[in-house]
């Protein structure tokens, strides 16, 4: 009956991550098992008093261009590959002299951490492994009779498991690292392929890797029944991923995605001029607003949809200040992220223990060039990041009125968060406020209705009889096919317009336009965001 234990008798240690790793090769070498190592990791274990075989005594050929070649050689991939069961692997190997490799420890150069500290494109390439994904896969290749172990935090498992069964793994194990082994190399290589790729501006290529480290396990997904768990990608862009969670419960997968889409929006406005707060829902905002006071900006946003605005998610791109964490706190809010938090606002908000409070200790560039990916059945779709930048330069003026200082202003404002809302988008603006937005319909009108309806609701929530989009500018995030939607907009009191422009009907709609006095600006940028 086949076994379905491996006994380790040879370990090959070959780390750049030395934490943890001296607790597990003590219980190697309380069982008598061989340690072979490489270079830095040779030196480490020696001082730490193991007993270490050298790489090179294995493979009697030293290790050559500034260590670049270690392990690149037969006698050490024959060790990992040969099978146990297999008479002529085992004759081969007696007569090459190549010892069996029952054990293999490997993590890999920090490439994800050398160019998440923007280190020098040669620097980088020197961090490249190519000795450890070799052996790795070769390994887990033959993971019938060969343990691999690629992450720290499974060294106590792996130490538990060798006392429990006479420092033997079970094939079931085995086969368990095997997987984590592939799923660490596909990773790192993807890290690398998409680096390069943005390094030479070929986003899309003819083979595109997606890889990624688990940041946690969520509970579950969208909806109870689906399973969930949260990825980075190695780029590093400051937001969710690489905040600080300084309080409240575990994120949820939906927390996750509208804390992404809130932090990503504010992100849209510089901070050197003004705060910039979005209140989020289901990925859309409810509320935006920019303005010098924080705790104003904040009451203008809310006031936007301040019934939505129940268990939203609330971003800053300025540091969160007492005043206004104390107005956050008197509404029921799931996720607070900001770059950063004064000690009096974490003072307040420690109160609501079931907040969570993020910091990110900066806000992203909104011109970053990076890819996203929608996944279809069977495949997936990327594209480049909605990232352009409006220039005033390159827009015109389609209207006889020409917009005032001001609606330009607001019409910039309203475009910038157009961008962040689910098409079709409508969104109506007043002093660098929302006052209406209409989100995700089938059709533009029907967006513009709800935008406008949205502002009549909150006007009235404010005590005011007059919608708040009276005299306000509208933003569209693609043109206006007919006029109606144009109309609806003049009907609920827009005095300006911004679009992109390019419908076969925009004669008609610049005459409409032009009959109820508004100015319109055409940007021929779209912004589906779908």
């Amino acid at each position: 009956m086949e076994s379905k234990l491996i006994k380790i008798e040879r370990a090959l240690i070959s780390i750049s991550n030395k934490n943890g790793i001296l607790d597990l090769v003590k219980i190697l070498q309380d069982n008598n098992v061989e340690i072979i190592s490489t270079g830095g990791t040779s030196l480490f274990l020696s001082e730490s008093g193991f007993k270490v075989v050298d790489v090179s005594s294995i493979t009697d050929f030293p290790e050559i261009l500034d260590g670049r070649v270690k392990t690149l050689h037969p006698k050490i991939h024959g060790g990992l590959l040969g099978i146990r069961e297999n008479t002529n692997h085992k004759n081969t190997m007696l007569e090459q002299e190549i010892p069996n490799i029952d054990l293999l420890i490997v993590n890999l150069y920090p490439f994800e951490e050398t160019i998440a500290k923007g280190s020098s494109y040669k620097e980088s390439i020197e961090n490249i492994d190519i000795g450890g994904p070799a052996m790795i896969r070769a390994a887990a290749k033959n993971h019938d009779g060969v343990g691999v172990v690629v992450d720290p935090n499974d060294y106590d498992k792996i130490s538990q498991e060798l006392i429990k069964n006479n420092c033997c793994l079970t094939k079931q194990t085995t086969k368990r690292l095997a997987l984590k082994a592939y799923s660490r190399t596909a990773s790192y290589d993807a890290t690398i392929s998409n680096w390069l790729s943005s390094q030479l501006g070929e986003q899309m290529g003819d083979f595109k890797a997606v890889g990624g480290s688990k940041i946690q396990s969520l509970r579950y997904g969208e909806n109870p029944h689906q399973s969930a768990a949260f990825y980075s990608d190695g780029t590093n862009r400051l937001g969710v991923v690489t905040a600080k969670q300084l309080q409240g419960k575990e994120l949820s997968y939906n927390n996750i995605n509208d804390t992404n889409a809130a932090f990503e929006l504010v992100s849209e406005f510089n901070p050197e001029e003004g705060s910039a707060i979005a209140i989020i829902k289901h990925a859309n905002p409810c509320g935006v607003a920019v303005g010098k006071k924080q705790s104003e900006v904040f009451n203008n946003a809310l006031a936007c949809d301040s019934t939505s605005a129940f268990g939203s998610i609330i971003a800053l791109n300025t540091e969160l200040s007492g005043d206004t964490a104390k107005l956050i706190t008197e509404i029921f809010t799931e996720v607070i992220i900001a770059p950063s938090i004064s000690k009096d606002a974490e003072r307040i908000l420690s109160e609501k223990k079931n907040l969570r409070v993020m910091i990110t200790g900066g806000i992203p560039d909104p011109l970053e060039e990076n890819v996203s990916f929608k996944t279809v059945s069977g495949g997936f779709l990327t594209q480049s990041r909605d990232n352009i930048s409006l220039d005033l330069n390159e827009t015109k003026i389609v209207t006889k009125r020409k917009p005032t200082d001001s609606e330009v202003e607001d019409l910039i404002f309203a475009f910038k968060v157009a961008k962040h809302v689910k098409s079709n988008a409508i969104v109506y603006a007043k002093n660098k406020t929302t006052v209406g937005i209409g989100a995700g319909q089938m059709n533009r009108l029907d967006s513009s209705r709800i935008a406008a309806r949205k502002s009549l609701d909150a006007a009235l929530a404010l005590g005011n009889k007059d919608p708040l989009a009276v005299g306000s500018v509208v933003a569209s995030d693609a043109f206006f096919p007919f006029a109606d939607g144009l109309m609806a907009a003049a009907e609920a009191g827009a005095t300006a317009i911004i679009q992109p422009g390019g419908s076969i009907r925009d004669d008609e709609v610049i005459q409409a336009a032009d009959e109820e006095n508004l100015a319109m600006i055409f940007t021929s940028i779209r912004h589906f965001n779908h």
